[in-house]
């Protein structure tokens, strides 16, 4: 899914191109992607965008009339800048918004579709899209604090709720808590003043770093290669490769269809947190290091993962 850096980017390439554009049509290529009927998208069309805004992890075109068009990519949604008028591809694509200058397509890729469109009107209609999570970015250690310690979870279920932290997701929570030493299973409600501090800096560090990196690899195009695993990453999506810290081999715990990326080394002392398959196939024999993870697969012929 989009995160923070990667929607700012849309928001700024977007907003450079459409500002003062007029949404000559809006073509729905599948209807279900509009979840919302009232006001009718009909009214959105002829309208100038006066704002592209950012939303937490959502996209809002702001138009004349105190319209809002609000879109949320989910997980495999992009969006695309092609020159006016382009077909709506049949395989990936959902709508196409025509401007005099190009048209900006909405796609998603797989066969679950869960990008949404919304319409919207005033800021009171935009405030329900609002999931209420703290700026980061904006925040002081004092207001940063508050939130993450409002409820007693995971630094990883905490880092990736919306309703605490806007904007950040599976894979930059990961970079967050490697760039701050922290395990992913440390419990927020045991964490010291000077751990909340560090997390706080490495956040704003983080997510400011990547925001500028994907600006800069981008320049005057529109992003076309948006995903959540970039060669660059400490730990998201590099399970067994080494950490670019320590060199020791980066794990993961995999849950439902997510997992949690970290360096045992620099976040967990060294001991290996429990993956619930195989610490369920493994019991007792679950291996606490990374010393004994090694051993263990060298006496069982236990395959990576």
């Amino acid at each position: 899914m989009p995160e923070l850096p990667d929607v700012e980017v849309y928001v700024e390439c977007l907003a450079a191109r459409v500002v003062g554009q007029r949404i000559e049509r809006i073509r729905l290529l599948l209807p279900f992607v509009l979840r919302s009927v009232d006001p009718p998208l009909d009214s959105a069309q002829g309208r100038t965008v006066h704002t592209v805004e950012r939303l937490g992890k959502r996209i809002v075109i702001g138009l004349s009339g105190d319209l809002f068009l609000v879109l949320h990519l989910m997980i495999a949604g992009r969006l695309r800048w092609r020159d006016r008028g382009t077909r709506i591809p049949q395989k990936l694509g959902l709508a196409a918004f025509d401007f005099p200058s190009g048209t900006l397509l909405l796609t998603e890729a797989g066969s679950i579709k869960r990008a949404a469109l919304h319409l919207v009107a005033g800021r009171d209609g935009l405030r329900e899209h609002d999931r209420g999570g703290l700026e980061v970015l904006d925040s002081d250690l004092a207001a940063f604090r508050d939130a993450l310690l409002s409820e007693n979870h995971t630094l990883k279920r905490s880092l990736t709720d919306p309703r605490l932290f806007s904007g950040i997701g599976n894979a930059y929570s990961d970079e967050i808590l490697h760039a701050a030493g922290l395990s992913p299973l440390r419990l927020t409600g045991r964490m010291t003043d000077a751990e909340i501090d560090r997390l706080h800096e490495a956040a704003r560090t983080t997510l400011r770093a990547w925001t500028e990196r994907l600006r800069r690899e981008t320049g005057d195009r529109f992003p076309e290669q948006v995903t959540a695993f970039h060669p660059g990453m400490a730990v998201h999506g590099r399970y067994g490769k080494p950490c670019p810290a320590c060199g020791s081999p980066v794990q993961r715990i995999v849950y439902a269809s997510n997992e949690s990326n970290y360096c045992p080394a620099c976040q967990t002392g060294g001991k290996l947190l429990a993956d619930r398959a195989m610490s369920r196939l493994l019991k007792s024999d679950w291996p606490r290091s990374l010393d004994e993870w090694d051993a263990m697969k060298e006496e069982r012929s236990i395959p990576e993962r």
